[in-house]
C-alpha cells in the first residue's frame, strides 16, 4: 500500500537519518513550501489516519516502525507574532539590558562615598567598575552556549535572579573585599542574559525586517553606562552610596518580573522539542521527535568550545578581529569617560556630583539622535537589498559604521580642546554628541556584520567581540587618572581622538 505522509510528518528511515541535520537547519518558510510542517494544532484523527498509513517496510525503520520530525508553521514560529509583540519583547530585552549595564557605571558616582568608607584609594574603588565590566566579558564564554540546551528564557529567569541576589552582598558590603568580589559576580551573572538576549531579537525578525529592532538592543547595553551617573550622582549627592545599589536591586528586580511574565521562549530548537512533546502526549505515539532531542552534544564540550571558538575567530578572520578592536576600543573610550568627566567637569568647571553624573547628557542625546535616525539607514539598506535580489553582501551593513567614524573623532577632537576652564561648560557637553551617535553607528554596523556575515557561528563571532570589548572597558578607567595627570584633559583626550582616526578607515 502506498504510503500518504500526514502534514507535518516526515518518515525516518535510514536515508531520513543522514538527513536530519540538514532538515533541521532549514527556514519554517521551507519547510511549509515542502508540505513538512507540523502546527500545534493537530488533528487527531488525521494523526491516527496517517499512522495506519505508514506501514510500508521500505519506508519504515529497521523496526518496522517510522517516526516523524517536528517542524514549526506560521501560528508558532516567533517570526510570524503579531508585530506589537515582538516589539514588546524587544522593549523588556533592551530594558533589562539596560539595567544591566547600568549596575557597571553607577560605581563611578558611588566612588567617592565607598573610598571614605572603607579607607582605599582611588584606583581600588574603580576596581569595582572594571571587575564588573570583566564579568561581563568572561560570563558569555562560559554560559551563552546554555541556551542551545535549555532556551534562553530559562537563561533570562536564572540569570536576572542571580543578579538581583548578587547585589545584595554589593549593598550591603562590610568592607571591600565583599564589595569588590560580589561586582565580578554580579557582572558574570548579568553577561548571561547578555549573552542571549540578541539571540531572541534575531529569532523574532527576518533579515529584511530586523534592523530596527537590532539597533534599539544594539543602543541599550550604552544607554546604561551613560544613564548610570546621572541618576548616581543623585543620590551620592543627597544620601549614602549604598542606596545606588539598593535602587539597582529595586530595578533589577522589576525587570525579571517583566521577563517572567512577556517574554516567551524564541528559540527554534526547543520550541520544537517542546512541540514534540506536546505531540506525544496528545497522541500517545512516541514517535513524534526534535532533532535536539536526537543530538548528542556534550554541555561540557560545548563551553570548552564555545571558550576557543572566539578566539579562533580573532585568530583566523582579520575582519572580525580588527573591527573587534575597533569596538573595544570605543567601549574602553566610554567608560574611561566614567573616570575622566568628574576631572573635566568637576576639577575644572566645579560641578559638584550630581552636576557631574548629568553632564553625561550629551553622549545620551547623541545615542538617541542615533537610534532616531534608524530608519534612513533602513531605507538605505533596503535598497542594497533590492540591487542584489534580496541578498546583498555582508559589508553593505558597515556603511552606517563609515558614518559612525567620522563622528566620533570629530567629537572627541571638539571635546579635547573646549576642555579647559575658559570654554563654558556647555560646549563640552554639545562636544560629546556626536561622540554618542558615531559610537552607537559603529556597534549597529559592527553587530550587524557579525551576526549576517558568521551566522553558523554568530554567537562565537559576538562573544570574541563581547570579550575584547569588556577586556578594553575594564583597563581604561584605570590609566584614566595617570593619563589625564600627565598629558591634562586637553592632550589625553585628544590621543583617544587620535586612535579613533587610524581606526576609522577599517569598514
Amino acid at each position: 500500500m502506498s504510503s500518504q505522509l500526514e502534514p507535518g510528518a516526515k518518515p525516518q528511515g535510514s536515508r531520513d537519518m543522514t538527513d536530519s541535520s540538514s532538515s533541521a537547519s532549514r527556514t519554517s518558510s521551507e519547510h511549509t513550501r515542502q508540505g513538512s510542517v507540523v502546527g500545534p494544532s493537530v488533528d487527531l484523527a488525521d494523526v491516527e489516519k496517517a499512522e495506519t498509513q505508514h506501514t510500508n517496510p521500505a519506508q519504515g525503520t529497521a523496526k518496522g516502525e517510522q517516526s516523524w520530525e517536528v517542524f514549526l508553521d506560521s501560528t508558532d514560529d516567533p517570526k510570524h507574532r503579531k508585530t506589537a509583540r515582538k516589539w514588546l519583547i524587544v522593549f523588556v530585552l533592551s530594558t533589562s539590558s539596560t539595567c544591566v549595564t547600568c549596575a557597571s557605571s553607577v560605581a563611578a558616582m558611588a566612588r567617592p562615598g565607598i573610598q571614605r568608607e572603607f579607607g582605599v584609594s582611588s584606583p581600588v574603588a574603580i576596581l569595582g567598575i572594571s571587575l564588573f565590566v570583566e564579568g561581563l566579558g568572561i560570563g558569555p564564554l562560559l554560559l551563552g552556549p546554555l541556551s542551545e540546551f535549555f532556551g534562553r528564557r530559562h537563561i533570562y529567569w536564572v540569570s536576572f535572579l542571580f543578579f538581583v541576589l548578587l547585589n545584595l552582598p554589593v549593598a550591603f558590603a562590610p568592607n571591600i573585599v565583599v564589595y569588590l568580589i560580589f561586582r565580578f559576580l554580579t557582572g558574570f551573572s548579568g553577561a548571561a542574559f547578555l549573552s542571549v538576549a540578541g539571540g531572541s531579537v534575531a529569532d523574532l525578525f527576518s533579515n529584511d525586517k530586523v534592523a530596527s529592532p537590532m539597533a534599539l538592543y544594539t543602543i541599550s547595553p550604552f544607554i546604561g553606562p551613560v544613564l548610570g551617573p546621572a541618576f548616581s550622582g543623585f543620590i551620592n549627592q543627597n544620601t549614602t552610596w549604598r542606596w545606588t545599589f539598593y535602587t539597582m536591586i529595586i530595578w533589577a528586580t522589576v525587570q525579571l518580573v517583566e521577563l517572567y511574565l512577556l517574554v516567551p521562549e524564541t528559540y527554534e530548537p526547543v520550541l520544537r522539542v517542546k512541540k514534540a512533546r506536546m505531540l506525544r502526549k496528545t497522541t500517545g505515539n512516541e514517535r513524534w521527535w526534535a532533532p535536539l532531542e536526537k543530538s548528542n552534544k556534550s554541555i561540557i564540550r560545548t563551553i570548552i568550545a564555545s571558550c576557543y571558538k572566539p578566539f579562533e575567530i580573532l585568530a583566523f578572520e582579520p575582519m572580525a578581529l580588527l573591527l573587534d578592536i575597533w569596538c573595544a576600543l570605543l567601549l574602553g573610550i566610554l567608560y574611561l569617560c566614567f573616570t575622566a568627566f568628574p576631572t573635566i567637569f568637576g576639577t575644572n568647571h566645579g560641578f559638584n556630583t550630581q552636576s557631574v553624573g548629568l553632564s553625561f547628557i550629551g553622549i545620551g542625546i547623541g545615542m538617541i539622535f542615533a537610534l532616531a535616525s534608524q530608519p534612513f539607514w533602513n531605507r538605505l539598506q533596503a535598497r542594497y537589498n533590492e540591487r542584489h535580489q534580496g541578498a546583498p553582501p555582508p559589508e553593505t551593513r558597515l556603511f552606517i559604521g563609515m558614518a559612525g567614524g567620522i563622528l566620533v573623532p570629530i567629537g572627541l577632537f571638539w571635546l579635547a580642546f573646549t576642555t579647559p576652564r575658559s570654554v563654558h561648560w556647555v560646549v563640552p557637553i554639545i562636544a560629546s554628541i556626536p561622540f554618542g551617535t558615531g559610537t552607537v553607528y559603529v556597534f549597529t554596523s559592527v553587530f550587524t556584520f557579525l551576526v549576517v556575515a558568521y551566522r553558523p557561528y554568530a554567537a562565537s563571532a559576538m562573544a570574541g567581540n563581547s570579550f575584547l570589548r569588556s577586556a578594553f572597558a575594564a583597563a581604561f578607567p584605570l590609566i584614566s587618572g595617570p593619563m589625564y595627570n600627565r598629558l591634562g584633559t586637553v592632550g589625553a583626550t585628544a590621543l583617544l581622538a587620535g586612535l579613533t582616526v587610524l581606526m576609522a578607515p577599517l569598514p
